[in-house]
């Protein structure tokens, strides 16, 4: 039971073959028996868990179909869920009161899921490596000496683990990208402001309705298969209420229905950062198999964005977004930053995008807008780009932590450049799923990016599910911890 689907157990549930009672019995045994080493889900709400099951049980009795009824799933740890404590990794946070569920947990909750708890994070949501000093560590599941990832890392660990089969999560710089494919299992960055962020914020941040956008970011769903993503976003995406009143989603389908129909473009290379060898060769027999099958598999195009311009714009942003509750001297210090001549391209924008002004940002803003027109016209002639998640596989735990090296194929590589893959759908705003398509020489995951045009999530999601179906999908990690 601990590694079916989220689609597969809703159904189960459905047909009577198990209750959610019986099922969240298993869930919460499976927990409290593993998760000691993993350390993944760190906040537990047990006892409201066995309430709502108890009235899922008694909603399925009488005929309700919900799309999640009687499914226990987790969120992120940063999302707020009314009676839980969101610290963000801070100390002394537990402390502060949370009344009301973030939208993404009030829409989960009102589709039936049973929130059974929150996963583990990175302190602020900033580093690859979920570790803080309220929760501690966790681990990835295909070896304990390594990290799931971050932000989102309790988050990948907790489905690759078979504790849960559905989780919701963040990506600004991969944190949900960057789990998944340390982890093995799938996850969807939505298009830009696809599901609404209110209640997603630092604790104590008061919550507003229209709350304050975040640039660059996005919430998603980490799941076991392509198909629980669909599900997990079917209920979640849609405009914030102050906006429902005249506006409606309506997602277009995928571009197409059999996987030999799709134009996919490969790239492996970054000019800025190097892509461990095992992940490009996973990459390239992946987009092998895909041509043989009839896909269309190009290796360029003449509207792809300048990926040093993406990169470095991305930087820009984010460190601008960054600095918006920077002290006010220590946002002085930065507006006197000049980078040093000859500076790299990231290095400049990091130390221009510390204390950018509004002429600035819109200046930025607006190569941005190049960039994503760019990849519109690419994808009239590509419907897909497959590239890295990310540049290595799992890292070892408390590696650089957030600065100096790692080593990527014997090269010293700085680790700040760890999500440079992710800027491609990150500035654009697109949608991007990835899905587990290798292991490497020494049996940890590989992970692929898949790109598409924006606010067409069901097109990336679909061909993943796709590839699973023709070429495998997810698979258990086999460490000594699993039951």
């Amino acid at each position: 039971m601990e590694y079916r689907t989220a689609t597969g157990l809703v159904a189960n549930l459905r047909a009577r073959q198990v209750s959610a009672v019986e099922l969240l019995d298993h869930t919460l045994g499976r927990i409290e028996a593993m998760d000691g080493t993993i350390n993944a889900v760190v906040v537990r709400d047990f006892d409201r868990a066995r309430l709502a099951a108890k009235a899922a049980d008694a909603a399925l009795a009488a005929g309700d179909t919900r799309p999640l009824l009687g499914l226990p799933m987790t969120v992120k740890e940063a999302f707020n869920v009314a009676g839980l404590p969101t610290t963000w990794g801070l100390p002394g946070a537990q402390d502060i009161p949370v009344l009301h569920d973030a939208v993404v947990v009030a829409r989960l909750k009102a589709a039936g899921a049973i929130i059974i708890g929150k996963t583990n994070i990175a302190t602020m949501l900033a580093d690859w490596q979920s570790a803080n000093p309220v929760y501690g560590v966790s681990r990835n599941p295909w070896d304990l000496t390594r990290t799931p990832g971050g932000s989102s890392g309790g988050g990948a660990a907790a489905p690759a683990a078979g504790f849960v089969s559905l989780e919701y999560g963040s990506d600004l710089a991969a944190s949900l990208r960057a789990p998944a494919h340390f982890c093995g299992v799938y996850a969807h960055k939505p298009s830009h402001g696809l599901t609404p962020s209110r209640g997603f914020a630092p604790p104590g941040t008061p919550v507003s309705c229209p709350a304050p956008a975040i640039d660059l970011a996005v919430l998603g769903p980490m799941a076991r298969s392509a198909e629980d993503l669909a599900l997990a976003l079917e209920v979640t995406a849609g405009p914030d209420e102050h906006e429902a009143s005249a506006y409606r989603l309506r997602l277009p389908p995928p571009r197409h229905v059999a996987l030999k129909d799709y134009r996919v473009l490969v790239l492996d290379q970054h000019p800025l950062v190097p892509t461990a060898q095992s992940i490009r060769a996973a990459l390239n027999e992946r987009a092998a198999r895909l041509e043989a099958l009839g896909c269309k598999v190009g290796r360029q195009s003449l509207h792809l964005p300048d990926l040093v311009q993406t990169a470095a714009t991305f930087v820009e942003l984010l460190m601008g977004l960054m600095s918006a509750d920077t002290p006010e001297a220590a946002y002085a210090q930065a507006r006197a930053a000049v980078a040093p001549e000859g500076a790299d391209p990231m290095t400049a924008a990091a130390i221009r995008g510390g204390a950018l002004s509004h002429r600035d940002w819109i200046a930025a803003d607006r190569r941005r807008m190049g960039v994503a027109h760019q990849w519109r016209e690419l994808f009239k002639d590509w419907d897909l780009v497959l590239c890295p998640a990310m540049p290595t596989g799992a890292l070892p735990l408390n590696g650089a932590g957030g600065s100096g090296m790692i080593e990527i194929d014997g090269a010293a590589v700085p680790y700040q450049t760890q999500p440079l893959w992710a800027t491609l759908a990150t500035l654009a705003g697109s949608p991007a799923t990835v899905a587990p398509i290798a292991l490497d020489a020494g049996g940890l995951p590989i992970g692929v990016q898949i790109v598409g045009p924006f606010l067409e999530d069901r097109t990336t999601i679909a061909f993943a599910g796709l590839m699973a179906r023709e070429f495998g999908g997810f698979i258990p990690p086999p460490t000594p911890w699993r039951g």
